[in-house]
């Protein structure tokens, strides 16, 4: 499969999320607006919603996040980095959605700053894709083996983050976690 086969949301404003969503769901499911709507059913009574940015361009936090795929009938469940990600049963897990720091832009100059950006990675057939929505393009990442080295170099920032996307079942019976037994 080639990358134009692939479905993938490019960055505009501050809606990685929403990108990250659509990416690992492999279609257009949520919009600025699907997003808003959950960040004022999370806080109804907030004047200033403190789950996405205050000039409504989106920065949405991951309770947004959690919400949507709920709303798929999926979860998200935090992946705890001081597990080896060789623990991790990929093929329970629908897709990754990643919190990483990122550098700002100003046109071609790049600040000396860092933001928060969400970046989806999913499976298509056999291949997984970096589908992160500052790419032009998604970028294939390889098998099993070269996901786990990804997703490991990724973890490796102080300040990254890992939400596994799972089906309901998979998150309530924890089969997405290989036990240590079965590594034996």
């Amino acid at each position: 499969m080639n990358e134009g086969e692939v479905f993938h949301e490019k960055q505009r404003l501050e809606l990685c999320a929403i990108h990250a969503l659509n990416n690992v769901l492999q279609e257009r499911v949520f919009t600025k607006e699907t997003a808003d709507d959950i960040c004022k059913r999370l806080a109804p009574q907030c004047m200033v919603n403190p789950h996405r940015s205050v000039l409504g361009t989106g920065n949405y936090d991951v309770n947004v996040i959690m919400a949507a795929l709920q709303s798929r009938e999926l979860a998200a469940v935090w992946w705890d980095k001081r597990r080896t990600v060789q623990n991790l049963c990929v093929s329970k897990v629908l897709g990754f959605i990643l919190n990483v720091p990122s550098r700002i832009s100003l046109g071609i100059v790049s600040l000396p700053l860092r933001r928060r950006h969400w970046l989806a990675v999913r499976q298509v057939t056999g291949q997984y894709y970096n589908l992160d929505s500052k790419l032009k393009n998604p970028v294939c990442i390889g098998g099993e083996a070269e996901l786990r080295a990804f997703l490991s170099e990724q973890l490796s920032q102080e300040v990254a983050e890992m939400l596994l996307v799972v089906q309901r079942e998979v998150e309530e019976d924890g089969s997405w976690l290989i036990s240590d037994d079965l590594k034996k």
